[in-house]
This record gives C-alpha cells, structure tokens and sequence, in this order.
C-alpha cells in the first residue's frame, strides 16, 4: 500500500428492486475526480470477506473503490436471506452502477468492474449490458459449468433431489430448504473441495457472524448460468486472472472466457482459488491488477 495516500471510508448505499443493498465507499484524499473501481464478492459472500483489502489497495494507489453487498447477505436487506441468484445479484450489479453514476468527485468515464469468482462472471455480464464501462477485472472467475472431472454421482443427485425439495417446499411453505456453502471433501456442501472449507473460512473476518448455508435451489440458478455469451459482446478491456491450482474454475475455463473478449488480457497465478486474498500471492495478484489499471485508465 501507498502509506503516503489516506483512505476515507464511508456508508453509501442503494435500493435495487427497492430493497436496500449496504455499501462502503473509498476515497483516496486529496485526489480529484479519481476512477473507481466497482467490487462485489463471489458465490455467498460478504463485502467483510477479504474485499477491504482490495479496495483499500486500490484507493491508496489514487482510485475510489465501491464495495456492496447484495441483497440478502451481509448488511443488505432482503429475503429470504443468503439467496444466491445470478439474476438478482444481476439486478443488484445495474442498481450499483447507477448509484455510483450519482457520486459527486468521482471520474464517471472510468469506472471499473470488478468481481471475483462467481462475480467475475457478473461483471462481464454488467459490462455487456451497459455498454459504457471502462475495463473489468474477473478474479478466478465462474466461467460456466466445469466441462472436466468426475463429479460423485451419488451427492449430485442427492443435491439434485435437495434443490427440488427446496423449490417445493418454498412454494408450499415460503421458506427455502438450506444447504452449507462450504464444506469439507465429500459433503453435500456446494463448495467441497479440498481448498475450499480453510480457504473460503480464512476470508471471514473473526467478529463476522457467517451463515453457512444459501437455498438449495442455488444449485439450478448456478448450472443455468453462462457468462460466455456476454464475453463475446464486451469491447472494453478486460483482464482475466486464472489460478493454476484451482480446483472449483479450471484454468482453462477462465483462459477460454478470456479468449472470447475482444479485448481480453490474461494472466495467472500459480495458487489456488483462495490464496489471491492473501498473504504473497494477494501482493502478486494486486501488482498484476494495478498495472493493468494503469496502463488502461492513464
């Protein structure tokens, strides 16, 4: 971090669909009109979840940075809670941007997506639906439904089987059939792999009260969703940054996403999909980030 740029921090939320989504706007002071820079958190997280990092690094390099939650989770309202659907998180991207277009001190003609994981999908769809954005930046991103491996057969009907329960046991009741995010090898969470209950977990802060669970039903809103049809209609830049070790997005999903952007930059890391947020591997993950918003926001 620059220590010679301070950071302000303030509360700016915004309605989408008229429910209240919370957000936390970053200036760096003494900085007029600076870019900035749109954050929003992968597959059931929170704004608290490892994304201050960033949005303090960026704003201490000279860029605003606007970190929200969507509705349901974190501080945002909305229910049922934790309800994970890419077409309200969707809603909530547009609502997002809109808001910031509202800021006063803020340069409007660059402004930045940024998404990670199953948000580095979103900020590509966002940014095919506005037209008018400067750059994204899609961290380890959800590229569509890994074409590789060999799922258990056995705990994928069995989430079938709980995603059904869960949409008519909402019909009849209202209230939605529960399953963990995240978990250990051979669960039936939705995020089972051997990095991601330490990773995912090490990204809570420890005063955070963390719901480790979202509606079953995520899991068809999550197979249906493919972001690769709006890569291929962004023209801004676009980098894209893989993990080689990852084991929830292939490489060479988030490599090919990459290749479907007219302007697409791609870089890896040689970690796995939680190691970016912290520690070595965040400080070569930022590097990477803010040279490429230099070179395209100078």
């Amino acid at each position: 971090m620059n220590e010679s740029t301070l950071v302000e921090r303030t509360d700016s939320d915004f309605l989408s669909q008229g429910i209240r989504c919370s957000g936390w706007l970053f200036r760096p002071e003494d900085i007029e009109n600076p870019p900035i820079i749109i954050i929003a958190h992968g597959f059931a997280g929170e704004r608290a979840f490892g994304l201050v990092e960033f949005a303090e690094e960026f704003s201490a390099n000279g860029y605003a940075a606007y970190v929200f939650d969507y509705r349901t989770f974190g501080d945002s309202e909305g229910n049922p809670r934790n309800n994970v659907d890419p077409i309200h998180h969707g809603e909530d991207w547009d609502a997002a941007l809109a808001h910031v277009r509202t800021l006063e001190g803020i340069n409007l003609d660059k402004i930045v997506l940024w998404g990670t994981s199953f948000s580095g999908a979103h900020v590509v769809c966002a940014a095919a639906r506005d037209g008018n954005v400067a750059a994204t930046i899609s961290q380890v991103p959800y590229s569509g439904m890994p074409k590789e491996g060999n799922p258990d057969l056995g705990i994928s009907a069995i989430m079938i089987i709980r995603a059904l329960w869960d949409m008519v046991k909402t019909a009849v009741t209202g209230s939605p059939h529960y399953i963990p995010v995240v978990g250990p090898p051979g669960s039936s969470a939705i995020l089972n792999t051997p990095e991601s209950e330490p990773g995912y977990k090490a990204l809570i802060p420890e005063e955070a009260d963390f719901n480790n669970s979202v509606p079953a039903k995520a899991l068809i809103k999550f197979a249906r969703y493919d972001p690769l049809p709006s890569a291929e209609k962004i023209t801004c830049p676009a980098l894209v940054i893989g993990a080689e070790e990852d084991s929830l997005i292939p490489i060479d999903q988030a490599r090919f996403m990459a290749s479907k952007m007219a302007n697409g930059e791609f870089q890896t890391l040689g970690c796995n999909h939680f190691a970016p947020y912290r520690g070595e591997w965040f400080e070569k993950n930022i590097r990477i980030q803010l040279d490429f918003l230099k070179r395209i926001l100078s």
